[in-house]
């Protein structure tokens, strides 16, 4: 089974548009050691041609032209990326899928609480009827205790993912925002039914709960949410009133924080995703990306690849 990092950073990329942190403007004028990273997403197949995109980012055009893979080989208009999964309804993980408006209709694997918001709130699915068209797979996820219903997609035989409903609020665009559904949010178990291999992958993950963390103690490797430093990161630099928490994000360090949870999981191999363009382990000399190494936990990079 191999996995493609497509990107790696939070909502608005890095270096962010609009923003002159100091990870920002350090990467624009080669200040700090660091590498620019798009938008979240990853790719997985078990033969190397035929591709899961799983989430469709606003970079993944970008994200594409980086990645031989994913670009048309066979035919006239063609591509590796044979369906598309969605772990939410979020802006930064939806909108690529305008961008895929040319090609052939896209077997759109979400619950049906994403389905709903990309219907309503943020109408992706009417749009794109004018154009390829989405043929809608339902993903069944459960709150609370439990998985959801595993499921293969065709084109990728031999592979396995499991749903799991983690406890977060829907989009803020969301006609049900302050009523959360089970199925706003997803973590994902991915198997290679012929190893036995599995990875864990959850870019947003705010709270841990007695299944989800079953699930990361069972995988060979974890790719998980690595947002935000502090819990108030965002508040001390001025850029938000949120905590991390109010953004459904884990904090790595701090007391319950995602590198005690990684401390206590295992000898699995640790990767974090979706990092936020504040995050200090941004800077590769940083003391935070030291003591990550420390305890062996990776930052995962636009084009990183796994093999399991």
């Amino acid at each position: 089974m191999k996995i493609i990092v497509l990107g790696s950073s939070a909502g608005g990329g890095f270096p962010q548009w609009n923003c002159n942190c100091r990870n920002c403007a350090g990467v624009r004028t080669g200040a700090i050691r660091a590498q620019a990273r798009t938008q979240s997403s990853i790719a997985v197949s078990n033969n190397g041609s035929d591709w899961l995109l799983i989430n469709a980012s606003p970079d993944i055009l970008t994200q594409i032209r980086a990645t031989p893979a994913l670009q048309p080989q066979r035919h006239a208009r063609d591509t590796g990326i044979k369906a598309v999964l969605l772990m939410d309804a979020q802006i930064d993980h939806v909108t690529g899928l305008l961008m895929l408006r040319e090609g052939a209709p896209i077997p759109l694997y979400c619950t049906p609480s994403v389905w709903d918001d990309l219907t309503d709130g943020l109408p992706l699915v009417p749009v794109l009827s004018h154009y390829c068209g989405v043929h809608w797979h339902p993903v069944s996820a459960t709150s609370g205790d439990g998985d959801g219903d595993a499921f293969q997609v065709p084109a990728l035989d031999g592979i396995r993912f499991t749903p799991l409903a983690l406890l977060s609020k829907a989009p803020p665009y969301s006609p049900h925002r302050e009523q959360p559904l089970p199925g706003d949010n997803l973590g994902l178990l991915i198997e290679d039914t012929a190893t036995g291999k599995r990875l864990f992958y959850a870019p947003g993950l705010g709270q841990i709960e007695p299944h989800v963390q079953a699930a990361m103690q069972e995988a060979d490797c974890v790719l998980v949410d690595g947002t935000l430093w502090t819990a108030d990161e965002m508040i001390r630099q001025g850029f938000s009133k949120k905590m991390a928490a109010d953004m459904g994000h884990l904090p790595l360090s701090g007391a319950g924080g995602m590198i005690e949870l990684l401390d206590a999981i295992g000898r699995q191999r640790k990767i974090l995703i979706h990092i936020n363009n504040t995050n200090p382990i941004l800077d590769e000399d940083s003391a935070e990306r030291a003591h990550l190494a420390q305890r062996g936990i990776e930052v995962a990079f636009d084009g990183m690849e796994i093999t399991l």
